[in-house]
């Protein structure tokens, strides 16, 4: 039933339900009514958040059947990215939260260990949950504990390396662990009736082994024709269960395979998981689903299926209410382009973000040069390498929280050999609605330390489009280009350029240098007014490339009675520390104020709402920066009538 046709009893099922034990006890037909009601509910609150609208639609039938078979929390429930898991917060009682989804106060948008205690993974980072259920049935099989352990895992992290670490580690140990396998992007049908049915039941069956051994002993003990006749029987064997299911790429890990099914039919997805559950070691049931199914603006979108809408949309439509603006992602798209179009050396890698990064704009344009490599941030940043030293200049765009997992490999594979690769990273800094694992505020900190890399800043879209081309141009090392989500800000010209430092405000007066990373140059300009109707003198500077630490800004620095830096990262090893430890290198003893974010891990809300917690909103920044200037002044004073006293 689709969403648009909606029901006649719509939402009256749903409000009976306040935990998996109300899903248990419903029928067949019941449920086929639920799974109607919670497409509903969907759409109806998601188009007014934004939020995982398409993945959501299409576990609604494979969630509740887990509900259904297992024990929740006893049982543990992973989902693997967490985007999926909106159906799993509306069985587990969560309901009146979707009124305030990803917005101050209301639910995350991925699993919370804060929300309910069915949530267990927060860590949003796909590729992962295997990992986690490898060690949680690790631990219940040693403390002898009788607890079922699920892991739900898309197809596209199952391009992930580490799931395929995972999964060899899971095939070794055999302990109970079943792996859903939730397949929305395979060509193939799921197999349907009841001979299928009866094959996955045989395959789980251990008598079924147990009679292939005896088999293989009675015929291995028989002259000359016995080994040729059991592997003719094996190779037919293989052959029945290969017609019905594509399992080859996991039965020689060990690990047994059921499926294809069909993830929307509730009784084939329950059976396949109790006959799971039921068999005593790691089991991987495949699920055929549809994303955004039963909601035809989702199913028409032809690019992500509504995957995850930035903010409300029209329901009808699927269209965004907001008006089109420019994208920081869309100025580096065109820009890239251009590049690219003048240079034939430029190619394009993402891991699984073509979309989002702005680098299928490329792919559109010279689908020849740019590399999808799926989330796996690490071999995108060593393929780059390789791209790098067979003669390109690979521009590598991730978002910001995810080049964190290549770190080693852009030290060790790119910079080391002082390679030439561009990293662009989008959403850096805080970005809001998705939570603490989706911010990019820790990049200026952790690549900070990586020898021979420069990152660039770009405060606006005139100075991205001149950095990213900077960056290309760099043939000795890698650089790093990072910017925010969201609308693009207004160009912001310069006063005047000191080596690569944009002198953006200047004052008769030197009291304070601010230097202002980034998006942040607005705020540094709003700042330097408010503190200039005190009587104080700001110089606002925009670095562009904050590391390493531009010489001319140590310079600039020395000029001025106080310096004060703002940043989108965390102030741990930030651009404030790297320029108070190059001011102490040189001598330059003028007293350094930063602020940045603390690093820790903050709570989901819009951008606004965040900087203005941490302090970072320009009537703060100036209120502290006339705070500090002011102290100096009252500090001078006191020195002075020290040293008249003294003199006395």
């Amino acid at each position: 039933m689709s969403v648009e046709e909606g029901t006649a009893n719509h939402g009256r099922l749903l409000g009976t339900v306040r935990g998996p034990q109300d899903v248990k006890r419903m029928t067949a037909e019941q449920l086929d009514i639920l799974a109607a009601e919670i497409r509903d509910f969907l759409v109806a609150k998601v188009s007014r958040t934004g939020g995982h609208v398409g993945p959501n639609l299409g576990v609604v039938e494979l969630t509740l059947a887990m509900h259904r078979v297992f024990d929740s929390p006893r049982d543990r429930l992973l989902f693997d990215t967490g985007h999926q898991a909106y159906v799993h917060k509306i069985v587990t009682g969560r309901q009146e939260g979707f009124d305030k989804l990803r917005q101050r106060g209301g639910l995350s948008g991925y699993p919370s260990q804060a929300e309910s205690d069915h949530d267990l993974i927060e860590n949003s980072h796909a590729s992962t949950a295997l990992s986690y259920a490898d060690g949680l049935a690790k631990a219940y099989a040693l403390r002898g504990e009788k607890r079922s352990v699920v892991a739900v895992v898309g197809d596209g992290a199952l391009t992930g390396g580490m799931c395929w670490e995972a999964l060899n580690n899971i095939a070794t140990a055999g302990n109970p662990l079943v792996i859903v396998v939730n397949d929305n992007g395979r060509s193939y049908s799921p197999t349907i009736g009841g001979l299928a049915d009866h094959l996955s039941s045989l395959r789980l069956n251990p008598g079924y082994e147990k009679v292939l051994d005896t088999v293989k002993e009675a015929l291995g003990s028989t002259p000359l024709v016995g080994k040729p006749m059991y592997e003719v029987l094996h190779a037919v064997k293989k052959g029945i269960k290969d017609a019905v299911a594509p399992q080859a790429m996991f039965e020689d890990l060990g690990i047994k395979y059921v499926g294809p099914v069909d993830g929307h039919d509730v009784p084939a997805i329950e059976s396949a998981l109790r006959a799971a559950k039921n068999f005593g070691g790691p089991v991987i049931v495949h699920a055929v689903t549809r994303k955004g199914y039963g909601y035809r603006a989702a199913e028409e979108d032809e690019a992500d299926r509504l995957h995850g809408p930035g903010g409300a949309f029209d329901i009808e439509t699927g269209k965004l209410l907001a008006a089109p603006s420019v994208k920081w992602t869309h100025v580096f798209a065109d820009e890239l382009v251009a590049i690219a179009d003048e240079r034939p050396d430029v190619v394009g890698i993402t891991a699984a973000m073509a979309e989002p990064t702005g680098i299928a704009t490329l792919a559109r344009k010279h689908p020849n040069r740019v590399y999808d490599v799926g989330i796996a941030e690490q071999h995108a940043a060593t393929s780059a390498a390789g791209l790098a030293m067979g003669g390109l200049h690979p521009v590598v765009a991730v978002y910001a929280t995810f080049l964190n997992r290549a770190f080693d490999q852009v030290l060790l594979d790119v910079a080391m050999h002082k390679l030439p690769v561009t990293f662009v990273l989008d959403r850096a800094g805080i970005t809001g609605p998705d939570g603490p694992s989706h911010y990019g505020i820790w990049d200026m900190s952790v690549f900070g330390v990586v020898p021979g890399l420069r990152i660039a800043a770009p405060r606006d879209s005139a100075t991205l489009r001149e950095e990213l081309r900077e960056a290309v141009a760099v043939d000795d090392g890698p650089t790093i280009l990072r910017f925010p989500t969201g609308t693009v800000a207004a160009d912001l010209p310069a006063v005047r350029r000191v080596g690569p430092v944009d002198v953006l405000a200047e004052s008769a007066r030197t009291d304070v240098l601010l230097v202002a990373v980034g998006s942040f140059a607005g705020l540094g300009m709003e700042v330097a007014t408010r503190v200039a109707e005190q009587g104080y003198g700001v110089t606002v500077v925009d670095p562009r490339w904050v590391r390493p630490v531009p010489a001319e800004l140590v310079e600039l620095a020395a000029g001025h009675r106080l310096v004060v830096t703002v940043e989108d990262g965390v102030r741990v090893g930030g651009v404030g520390s790297a320029l108070a430890q190059a001011m102490r290198d040189a001598d330059v003893h003028v007293p350094v104020k930063d602020l940045g974010v603390p690093a820790d891990w903050h709570p989901h809300g819009t951008r606004a709402q965040i900087l203005a917690d941490l302090g970072l909103t320009a009537q703060d920044v100036a209120r502290d920066v006339t705070g500090w200037i002011s102290g100096l002044d009252a500090q001078s004073v006191e020195t002075a009538a020290d040293e008249a006293t003294a003199k006395n």
